[in-house]
């Protein structure tokens, strides 16, 4: 019969390994590893943030219509009652009704000057919705590249400590430089994904209330072109 003989762990390997298990970093630790350009990062989040959430409850707003609104607009406009459906739409807040009200404005005028009035308006229209866009669209496209300086940056630090120690080299003097790279890459990724996601989201936002506002200016010129 063989007897085989049972060796308990040590009590200090298995505190060593527990305590190995429940090391971690956190994330404060990681943003002051990244260096200064952590910062440039934070500053740029802040801002991408403000802008989605100040240009999100500005679209919100906009593309909140009454939608019998163009129904009494008809009536007033067949009725005669010109002045009633231009304070119709300044009670109203919404890029359509400014639309109709500048064509209102426009009434008795030909078509053409109605329509290019009406066109020009919905282009400022358009450009107050966008406004702050193409700063969210810089941050999307500058915040990676920032993290890629950083990671450039740490690995120049980490051949210099290499060529500064000359034959004492250790692997501490490439960890940190390394460490440094890897970080301000990850920040600089995550700030860009983010922006650019939100970027999109805010367009496709856009995109819809410009062809809400392009259907109901057409409704608008026909009516204008109804027999009397």
């Amino acid at each position: 019969m063989i007897q085989q003989d049972f060796v308990l762990p040590d009590s200090t390997a298995l505190s060593g390994a527990k305590s190995g298990t429940e090391m971690g970093i956190s994330f404060l630790e990681l943003f002051f590893a990244g260096g200064w350009l952590m910062w440039v990062l934070l500053g740029l989040s802040i801002v991408a943030v403000w802008i989605f959430v100040e240009r999100l409850l500005a679209i919100v707003k906009a593309s909140q219509a009454d939608n019998r609104f163009m129904e009494q607009i008809k009536q007033y406009v067949h009725s005669g009652q010109i002045n009633y459906a231009i304070d119709l739409c300044r009670m109203t807040e919404s890029p359509v009704a400014r639309l109709i009200e500048k064509g209102l404005e426009r009434i008795g005028r030909p078509l053409s000057d109605v329509q290019t009035a009406v066109e020009n308006m919905g282009n400022l229209e358009v450009a107050r919705l966008e406004r702050g866009l193409p700063m969210l669209a810089t941050v999307s496209g500058g915040a990676p590249m920032i993290g890629f300086l950083g990671t450039v940056v740490g690995m120049i630090q980490a051949f210099y400590n290499m060529a500064e120690a000359g034959n004492n080299i250790d692997v501490s003097l490439l960890s940190g430089g390394i460490y440094v790279a890897m970080v301000t890459t990850v920040g600089g990724l995550f700030v860009g994904i983010l922006a650019y996601f939100g970027y999109n989201y805010l367009v496709a936002r856009i995109e819809r209330i410009v062809y809400k506002m392009e259907s109901n200016t057409i409704e608008f010129m026909d009516l204008l072109n109804e027999p009397a």
